[in-house]
């Protein structure tokens, strides 16, 4: 656990320093160890993110999701939002409705990714 810690507090210091490659492998080792790690998965969906690659970032926030127990809206915000981006709208929507049932203030989720989502599909 100490060395989970320690990779991810590394790789938080190099995501901060736009070293993207360094952070991601430092994430690869963590969870090589722990493959449920949700702070492994969710940094690199950061690392993704920054690099506009959308489909890539769903892809892990998704495991960051489901390894918190869908229960951290921040991730879900950023699933949603990765979602969004990837003009997967109905699972943005659907990612919304779940964040927004645990936290119904979170009005930026509705402002910044539910309405766009919806009126993205609307003919």
């Amino acid at each position: 656990e100490e060395l989970e810690k320690s990779y991810l507090l590394l790789a938080d210091m190099y995501i901060q320093s736009n070293k993207n490659d360094l952070a991601q492998e430092l994430c690869r080792k963590c969870l090589t160890h722990n493959k449920s790690c949700a702070k492994a998965w969710e940094y690199q969906g950061l690392i993704y993110e920054k690099e506009a690659s959308y489909a890539d970032a769903a892809q892990v926030y998704e495991m960051a999701w489901q390894f918190d127990s869908q229960r951290n809206p921040a991730v879900g915000y950023k699933l949603a939002f990765n979602y969004l981006k990837a003009k997967r709208y109905v699972d943005a929507i659907n990612i919304c409705h779940v964040v927004l049932k645990m936290s119904p203030d979170f009005q930026k989720m509705h402002t910044d990714i539910l309405a766009k989502a919806r009126a993205a599909i609307k003919p």
